[in-house]
């Protein structure tokens, strides 16, 4: 008996020592991670993206110019085609019957022209001889000077005539890709009507609309980048050519021309584009404080960010009454609150609290 309480004691004495040398584990603290940014200056170094289209550089609308119904189309959608090729025509038969009458004008003007002249003759030998007046004799060569100029206004007649009615015919003015097809044979069409769309030029550009506030940082030959969602993530050289200096009023931006250094044969006009433009500090112009309009929230006290504040290795958000202006392109314009180079959080205002330690993400 004594043996087996002294053996019971000696394994409480084990268990006891087992359990005091086991520190409890502390339980590990969650620190909530947060998204954060520097505030900086509107215009400082950053890249924007601004969509677009593709087009070829030199796009043509195809028309008569005349009116007529379509007797022949020789166009297709995609289909090429060299200069001179002939792509559609008209009936023509109103210019056909003006050619005709002109023709018939201009043989009546040439009677009237031969008959002044005979008679002048006649008129001249008469009054060389002395059978005829000087009043009939110069009579006879103004008939004759007013046949000569009705014979000439003929010709002319003729020759517009014959213009009007090559209007009729639709020739490719240069070689290319025909990008729209927009009438059928057999309809009516006017002057000028657009029949088709042919994409001539060899280079390929992107046009943008740039608002108000960063036009100013966008110079020509200035170098972008351009990705194509079509084409994947293959990113393309562009160069800026162009930059409008009046804003358009469908829009409210500026249009600004995009030519593709070096094209591929995969990209076709028509092709949604993304255009990245790198700022640099050196663009901007003033020192204006912008914050991202995801970083500023609202309660009753007014507007507010959550400035991160570093203590050691921890963080912590500081709950900071703004003053903000207009909303841009870029975020909320500060005006009192803030200064360039402080973090703020970016996500998550509405449930982050004030002075809550968190950590960078």
């Amino acid at each position: 008996m004594r043996k087996d309480f002294k053996f019971l004691f000696l394994i409480s004495l084990a268990l006891m020592a087992i359990s005091c040398s086991e520190e409890p584990r502390a339980k590990k603290k969650y620190v909530r991670p947060v998204k954060y940014q520097e505030v900086g200056f509107s215009g400082d170094e950053q890249e924007r993206s601004f969509s677009g289209t593709a087009q070829t550089d030199k796009i043509i609308q195809l028309s008569f110019r005349s009116a007529g119904i379509i007797t022949k189309l020789n166009i297709k959608l995609g289909q090429r085609v060299k200069k001179g090729e002939l792509l559609s025509s008209l009936d023509n038969v109103q210019s056909r019957l003006s050619l005709e009458q002109a023709y018939t004008q201009l043989n009546s003007a040439k009677s009237q022209m031969n008959t002044a002249k005979l008679n002048l003759n006649r008129i001249r030998t008469l009054y060389e001889k002395g059978a005829a007046s000087l009043s009939d004799y110069e009579s006879s060569k103004n008939s004759y000077r007013t046949a000569t100029e009705g014979f000439e206004s003929s010709k002319r007649s003729v020759e517009i005539q014959k213009e009007q009615v090559q209007y009729g015919f639709l020739y490719a003015p240069e070689d290319g890709v025909i990008a729209a097809v927009n009438a059928e044979i057999d309809e009516n069409v006017s002057p000028g009507q657009n029949i088709a769309t042919l994409n001539a030029g060899t280079d390929m550009e992107i046009s943008i609309g740039v608002p108000e506030i960063a036009i100013n940082s966008i110079k020509e030959e200035m170098d972008v980048g351009i990705q194509f969602p079509a084409l994947g993530e293959a990113l393309f050289k562009g160069l800026v050519t162009e930059v409008s200096p009046s804003v358009d009023s469908n829009s409210a931006t500026y249009p600004v021309t995009i030519k593709v250094v070096k094209p591929s044969r995969d990209m076709r006009s028509g092709m949604a584009a993304n255009v990245f433009i790198q700022f640099t500090e050196d663009s901007r112009e003033d020192d204006t404080l912008v914050v991202p309009a995801n970083a500023v929230g609202e309660d009753s006290n007014g507007n507010f960010v959550f400035l991160i504040e570093e203590s050691g290795n921890t963080f912590r958000v500081k709950k900071t009454i703004v003053d903000i202006g207009p909303l841009t392109s870029e975020g909320f314009i500060i005006h009192a609150g803030l200064s360039k180079g402080q973090k703020i959080a970016t996500a998550g205002l509405q449930t982050l609290l004030d002075n809550q330690e968190v950590r960078l993400q």
